[in-house]
């Protein structure tokens, strides 16, 4: 079996172990109860609940999400943003060969350095957010 994993197949795998996580506390904190009628909705056979986590992921594979790689932020006065021109350096709060956040809608999942490949920027990630933090963040 080959080190290298398919990024997107790992990908799969933290999420499909975080929606699994997820199930099992909820279903941990849940407290029994019996169903005070018969749902009015379609009932799922028990063959859809063994397919497991992967069947239910697929339905929001093909959503598109905002990455996004933050090098740093900075405040400055709007008197100071309107006299930059081009050539002017604005100072961000991160510090050189420090890692950057990676954010999907806002949320950070990942922090990564940059790289350059065939002449275009890219991030390798460093340092992934666990599938519980990720979900115990969206919680809040």
């Amino acid at each position: 079996m080959s080190d290298d994993l398919d990024p997107q197949t790992a990908a799969e795998d933290d999420w499909g172990a975080a929606l699994a996580e997820q199930a099992k506390t909820e279903s941990a904190a849940a407290p029994e109860k019996q169903p005070a009628a018969a749902a009015p909705f379609q009932d799922f056979s028990s063959s859809s609940v063994k397919s497991g986590t992967h069947n239910d992921i697929e339905f929001i594979l093909d959503i598109p999400v905002q990455l996004t790689v933050e090098l740093g932020r900075t405040k400055i006065a709007i008197k100071s943003l309107l006299q930059l021109a081009q050539g002017s350096v604005v100072e961000l709060d991160g510090l050189a060969g420090e890692p950057m956040d990676v954010l999907v809608n806002g949320c950070l999942i990942a922090q990564g350095e940059v790289v350059v490949v065939n002449d275009k920027f890219g991030i390798r990630l460093t340092d992934i957010i666990s599938p519980s933090e990720r979900i115990r963040k969206l919680n809040r």
